[in-house]
Protein backbone atom coordinates (compact mmCIF):
# COMPACT_ATOMS: atom_id res chain seq x y z
CA UNK A 1 0.00 0.00 0.00
CA UNK A 2 1.44 3.20 -0.95
CA UNK A 3 0.50 4.80 2.53
CA UNK A 4 2.46 2.68 4.66
CA UNK A 5 5.72 3.58 2.20
CA UNK A 6 9.09 4.70 3.75
CA UNK A 7 9.91 8.69 3.26
CA UNK A 8 13.04 7.31 1.08
CA UNK A 9 10.80 5.48 -0.21
CA UNK A 10 7.99 8.19 -1.04
CA UNK A 11 10.53 11.03 -2.06
CA UNK A 12 12.27 8.26 -4.54
CA UNK A 13 8.68 7.69 -6.29
CA UNK A 14 7.95 12.18 -6.13
CA UNK A 15 11.35 12.43 -8.07
CA UNK A 16 10.02 9.79 -10.11
CA UNK A 17 7.20 11.14 -11.09
CA UNK A 18 8.23 14.50 -11.90
CA UNK A 19 11.05 13.25 -13.61
CA UNK A 20 13.90 14.69 -11.59
CA UNK A 21 16.43 12.54 -13.65
CA UNK A 22 15.92 13.05 -17.07
CA UNK A 23 16.46 17.24 -16.99
CA UNK A 24 16.16 17.13 -21.04
CA UNK A 25 12.09 17.90 -20.41
CA UNK A 26 13.26 21.65 -18.46
CA UNK A 27 15.81 22.46 -20.58
CA UNK A 28 13.58 22.53 -23.55
CA UNK A 29 11.56 25.02 -21.89
CA UNK A 30 14.65 26.97 -20.55
CA UNK A 31 16.60 28.17 -23.15
CA UNK A 32 14.35 30.01 -25.57
CA UNK A 33 12.86 31.55 -22.28
CA UNK A 34 16.16 32.52 -21.35
CA UNK A 35 16.79 33.83 -24.94
CA UNK A 36 13.71 35.83 -24.80
CA UNK A 37 15.06 37.46 -21.10
CA UNK A 38 18.37 38.34 -22.45
CA UNK A 39 16.93 39.86 -25.44
CA UNK A 40 14.41 41.62 -23.45
CA UNK A 41 17.34 42.91 -20.81
CA UNK A 42 19.41 43.45 -23.94
CA UNK A 43 22.06 41.43 -22.05
CA UNK A 44 22.58 39.98 -18.45
CA UNK A 45 19.17 40.05 -16.68
CA UNK A 46 20.68 40.04 -12.94
CA UNK A 47 20.28 37.19 -10.98
CA UNK A 48 16.69 37.72 -9.58
CA UNK A 49 15.47 37.57 -13.01
CA UNK A 50 17.54 34.54 -13.77
CA UNK A 51 16.60 32.72 -10.26
CA UNK A 52 12.89 33.53 -11.07
CA UNK A 53 12.53 31.82 -14.77
CA UNK A 54 15.57 28.80 -13.57
CA UNK A 55 13.58 27.67 -10.59
CA UNK A 56 10.17 28.58 -12.25
CA UNK A 57 10.51 26.65 -15.10
CA UNK A 58 12.08 23.47 -13.73
CA UNK A 59 8.79 23.82 -11.02
CA UNK A 60 6.27 24.52 -13.75
CA UNK A 61 7.67 21.24 -15.84
CA UNK A 62 8.06 19.34 -12.89
CA UNK A 63 4.08 20.18 -12.24
CA UNK A 64 2.95 19.81 -15.70
CA UNK A 65 4.23 15.72 -15.37
CA UNK A 66 2.12 15.55 -12.09
CA UNK A 67 -0.92 16.67 -14.42
CA UNK A 68 0.04 14.82 -17.48
CA UNK A 69 0.80 11.04 -15.95
CA UNK A 70 -2.97 11.47 -13.80
CA UNK A 71 -4.52 12.50 -17.54
CA UNK A 72 -2.97 9.40 -19.08
CA UNK A 73 -2.86 6.76 -16.65
CA UNK A 74 -5.41 4.82 -18.39
CA UNK A 75 -3.55 5.31 -21.18
CA UNK A 76 0.29 5.32 -20.19
CA UNK A 77 -0.29 1.27 -18.94
CA UNK A 78 -0.70 0.51 -22.29
CA UNK A 79 2.53 2.02 -23.42
CA UNK A 80 5.69 0.34 -23.27
CA UNK A 81 7.75 3.59 -22.65
CA UNK A 82 5.29 4.45 -19.70
CA UNK A 83 3.46 1.25 -18.10
CA UNK A 84 6.11 1.77 -15.00
CA UNK A 85 5.12 5.50 -14.11
CA UNK A 86 4.32 5.98 -10.31
CA UNK A 87 0.97 6.58 -11.05
CA UNK A 88 -0.06 4.49 -13.91
CA UNK A 89 1.41 1.55 -11.77
CA UNK A 90 -0.32 2.76 -8.74
CA UNK A 91 2.33 3.50 -6.43
CA UNK A 92 1.61 6.88 -6.16
CA UNK A 93 -1.85 8.03 -5.93
CA UNK A 94 -3.90 10.10 -8.34
CA UNK A 95 -4.73 12.38 -5.21
CA UNK A 96 -0.77 12.12 -4.12
CA UNK A 97 0.07 13.77 -7.11
CA UNK A 98 -2.40 16.48 -7.83
CA UNK A 99 -1.71 17.31 -4.06
CA UNK A 100 2.48 17.81 -5.46
CA UNK A 101 1.54 19.21 -8.52
CA UNK A 102 -0.14 21.50 -7.26
CA UNK A 103 2.18 22.79 -4.14
CA UNK A 104 4.98 22.62 -6.91
CA UNK A 105 2.77 25.26 -8.55
CA UNK A 106 2.27 27.34 -5.82
CA UNK A 107 5.91 27.65 -5.08
CA UNK A 108 6.00 28.61 -9.01
CA UNK A 109 3.55 31.50 -8.61
CA UNK A 110 5.60 32.50 -5.51
CA UNK A 111 8.50 33.40 -7.31
CA UNK A 112 6.15 35.15 -10.11
CA UNK A 113 4.78 37.38 -7.30
CA UNK A 114 8.42 38.52 -6.82
CA UNK A 115 8.24 40.24 -10.46
CA UNK A 116 5.45 42.38 -11.71
CA UNK A 117 1.76 42.75 -12.40
CA UNK A 118 2.13 41.91 -16.23
CA UNK A 119 3.95 39.26 -15.56
CA UNK A 120 1.51 37.65 -13.10
CA UNK A 121 -1.17 38.03 -15.53
CA UNK A 122 0.45 36.28 -17.89
CA UNK A 123 0.99 33.19 -15.71
CA UNK A 124 -2.34 32.89 -14.82
CA UNK A 125 -2.74 32.21 -19.10
CA UNK A 126 0.35 30.08 -18.64
CA UNK A 127 -0.96 27.70 -16.27
CA UNK A 128 -4.58 27.05 -17.80
CA UNK A 129 -2.56 25.99 -21.06
CA UNK A 130 -0.53 23.91 -18.93
CA UNK A 131 -3.72 22.23 -17.40
CA UNK A 132 -4.90 21.96 -20.87
CA UNK A 133 -2.18 19.95 -23.11
CA UNK A 134 -2.66 16.36 -21.06
CA UNK A 135 -6.57 16.79 -22.66
CA UNK A 136 -5.79 17.80 -26.20
CA UNK A 137 -4.78 14.48 -27.54
CA UNK A 138 -8.22 13.69 -27.22
CA UNK A 139 -9.65 16.32 -29.66
CA UNK A 140 -7.07 17.82 -31.39
CA UNK A 141 -5.36 16.17 -34.41
CA UNK A 142 -2.32 17.69 -33.65
CA UNK A 143 -1.97 18.15 -29.77
CA UNK A 144 1.46 19.33 -30.20
CA UNK A 145 0.69 22.47 -31.25
CA UNK A 146 -1.21 22.79 -27.94
CA UNK A 147 2.37 21.84 -26.00
CA UNK A 148 4.28 24.24 -28.44
CA UNK A 149 2.27 27.23 -26.90
CA UNK A 150 2.63 25.98 -23.21
CA UNK A 151 6.34 25.40 -24.13
CA UNK A 152 6.84 28.78 -25.39
CA UNK A 153 4.92 30.95 -23.19
CA UNK A 154 7.68 31.89 -20.86
CA UNK A 155 9.08 33.96 -23.79
CA UNK A 156 6.08 36.96 -23.40
CA UNK A 157 6.47 36.33 -19.68
CA UNK A 158 10.27 36.88 -19.69
CA UNK A 159 9.34 40.30 -21.42
CA UNK A 160 6.81 40.89 -19.05
CA UNK A 161 9.07 40.53 -16.19
CA UNK A 162 12.13 42.70 -18.08
CA UNK A 163 9.99 45.00 -19.46
CA UNK A 164 7.02 45.11 -17.21
CA UNK A 165 5.95 48.58 -14.92
CA UNK A 166 3.65 48.34 -11.78
CA UNK A 167 0.14 48.69 -13.73
CA UNK A 168 -2.35 46.12 -13.86
CA UNK A 169 -4.15 47.32 -16.91
CA UNK A 170 -4.58 45.72 -20.14
CA UNK A 171 -2.07 48.12 -21.55
CA UNK A 172 0.34 48.07 -18.98
CA UNK A 173 0.70 44.06 -20.21
CA UNK A 174 0.45 44.88 -23.89
CA UNK A 175 3.28 47.43 -23.32
CA UNK A 176 5.61 44.79 -21.43
CA UNK A 177 5.15 42.36 -24.45
CA UNK A 178 6.17 43.76 -28.01
CA UNK A 179 5.63 42.28 -30.95
CA UNK A 180 8.66 40.58 -31.02
CA UNK A 181 7.67 38.73 -27.63
CA UNK A 182 4.85 37.20 -29.76
CA UNK A 183 6.91 36.25 -32.76
CA UNK A 184 9.49 34.51 -31.00
CA UNK A 185 6.56 32.42 -29.40
CA UNK A 186 5.18 31.87 -32.55
CA UNK A 187 8.97 30.64 -34.13
CA UNK A 188 9.34 28.31 -31.04
CA UNK A 189 6.50 26.71 -32.10
CA UNK A 190 7.73 25.07 -34.70
CA UNK A 191 10.67 23.69 -32.60
CA UNK A 192 8.15 22.28 -29.90
CA UNK A 193 6.34 20.54 -33.32
CA UNK A 194 9.61 19.17 -34.77
CA UNK A 195 11.03 17.67 -31.27
CA UNK A 196 7.68 16.54 -29.81
CA UNK A 197 6.88 15.27 -33.45
CA UNK A 198 9.78 12.65 -32.91
CA UNK A 199 8.69 11.68 -29.33
CA UNK A 200 5.55 10.65 -31.10
CA UNK A 201 7.11 8.64 -33.36
CA UNK A 202 8.94 6.70 -30.41
CA UNK A 203 4.73 5.55 -29.62
CA UNK A 204 3.34 5.45 -33.32
CA UNK A 205 2.10 2.08 -32.78
CA UNK A 206 0.75 2.00 -29.22
CA UNK A 207 -0.88 5.30 -30.53
CA UNK A 208 -2.35 4.02 -33.18
CA UNK A 209 -3.82 0.60 -30.78
CA UNK A 210 -5.16 2.70 -28.34
CA UNK A 211 -6.55 5.29 -30.62
CA UNK A 212 -5.17 8.61 -29.57
CA UNK A 213 -4.12 11.02 -31.64
CA UNK A 214 -0.36 12.77 -32.58
CA UNK A 215 1.62 14.59 -34.77
CA UNK A 216 3.08 11.80 -36.09
CA UNK A 217 0.00 10.06 -37.09
CA UNK A 218 -1.51 12.68 -38.24
CA UNK A 219 1.46 13.10 -40.71
CA UNK A 220 1.91 10.02 -41.44
CA UNK A 221 4.60 8.77 -44.02
CA UNK A 222 5.03 12.71 -44.22
CA UNK A 223 6.55 12.82 -40.57
CA UNK A 224 10.18 13.05 -41.40
CA UNK A 225 9.88 15.58 -43.98
CA UNK A 226 7.38 17.78 -41.28
CA UNK A 227 10.04 17.35 -38.84
CA UNK A 228 12.95 18.89 -40.76
CA UNK A 229 10.34 21.85 -41.98
CA UNK A 230 9.66 22.37 -38.38
CA UNK A 231 13.39 22.71 -38.12
CA UNK A 232 13.90 24.85 -41.04
CA UNK A 233 11.08 27.12 -39.96
CA UNK A 234 12.08 27.78 -36.50
CA UNK A 235 15.63 28.50 -37.29
CA UNK A 236 14.87 30.56 -40.28
CA UNK A 237 12.20 32.50 -38.03
CA UNK A 238 14.87 33.12 -35.60
CA UNK A 239 17.57 34.47 -38.61
CA UNK A 240 14.73 36.97 -39.45
CA UNK A 241 14.16 38.08 -35.54
CA UNK A 242 17.49 38.07 -35.13
CA UNK A 243 18.17 40.62 -37.63
CA UNK A 244 15.44 42.96 -36.98
CA UNK A 245 16.53 43.02 -33.24
CA UNK A 246 20.43 44.01 -34.26
CA UNK A 247 21.81 40.47 -33.39
CA UNK A 248 25.21 39.85 -35.06
CA UNK A 249 28.31 37.27 -36.01
CA UNK A 250 28.12 35.38 -32.72
CA UNK A 251 23.98 35.06 -33.31
CA UNK A 252 24.93 33.62 -36.61
CA UNK A 253 27.30 31.21 -35.26
CA UNK A 254 25.20 29.79 -32.81
CA UNK A 255 22.28 29.41 -35.54
CA UNK A 256 24.48 27.43 -37.95
CA UNK A 257 25.31 25.22 -34.82
CA UNK A 258 21.94 24.42 -33.92
CA UNK A 259 21.09 23.88 -38.37
CA UNK A 260 23.85 21.27 -37.95
CA UNK A 261 22.32 19.75 -34.92
CA UNK A 262 18.64 19.04 -37.24
CA UNK A 263 20.84 18.08 -40.06
CA UNK A 264 22.09 15.11 -37.34
CA UNK A 265 18.93 14.88 -36.64
CA UNK A 266 17.48 13.73 -39.81
CA UNK A 267 20.08 10.99 -39.84
CA UNK A 268 18.53 9.76 -36.70
CA UNK A 269 15.23 9.62 -37.30
CA UNK A 270 14.98 8.86 -40.98
CA UNK A 271 14.71 5.11 -40.32
CA UNK A 272 11.84 6.17 -37.98
CA UNK A 273 13.40 3.47 -35.10
CA UNK A 274 12.28 4.10 -31.57
CA UNK A 275 15.80 4.55 -30.70
CA UNK A 276 16.73 6.83 -33.37
CA UNK A 277 13.50 9.15 -32.63
CA UNK A 278 13.95 9.16 -28.63
CA UNK A 279 17.35 9.86 -29.10
CA UNK A 280 16.82 12.99 -31.26
CA UNK A 281 14.12 13.67 -28.76
CA UNK A 282 16.23 13.39 -26.17
CA UNK A 283 19.02 15.31 -27.48
CA UNK A 284 17.12 18.02 -28.19
CA UNK A 285 17.92 20.67 -25.80
CA UNK A 286 21.31 21.17 -27.34
CA UNK A 287 19.80 22.71 -30.24
CA UNK A 288 18.04 25.33 -27.88
CA UNK A 289 21.21 25.80 -26.10
CA UNK A 290 23.28 26.52 -29.15
CA UNK A 291 20.52 29.20 -30.23
CA UNK A 292 20.52 30.91 -26.34
CA UNK A 293 24.27 30.79 -26.47
CA UNK A 294 24.46 32.49 -29.72
CA UNK A 295 22.03 35.21 -28.49
CA UNK A 296 23.86 35.80 -24.91
CA UNK A 297 27.24 35.53 -26.20
CA UNK A 298 26.07 38.23 -29.19
CA UNK A 299 24.84 40.89 -26.67
CA UNK A 300 27.46 40.64 -24.06
CA UNK A 301 30.41 41.61 -27.14
CA UNK A 302 28.34 44.74 -28.21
Amino acid sequence: MTGHAAPSSRLALYLDLIRWNRPAGWLLLLWPTLSALWIAADGWPGWHLLGVFVLGTILMRSAGCCVNDVADRDFDRHVKRTAQRPVTRGAVSVREALGLGAALALLAFGLVLSTNPATIQLSFAGLAITLLYPYAKRVVSMPQAVLGVAFSFGIPMAFAAALGGGGWHLDAVAAAVPWQAWALLAVNLFWVLAYDTEYAMVDRDDDLALGIQTSAITLGRHDVAAVMAFYALHLAGWALLGRSLGLGGMFGLGLVVAAAQAAWHYTLIRGRTREGCFRAFRLNHWLGFAVFAGVALDLALR
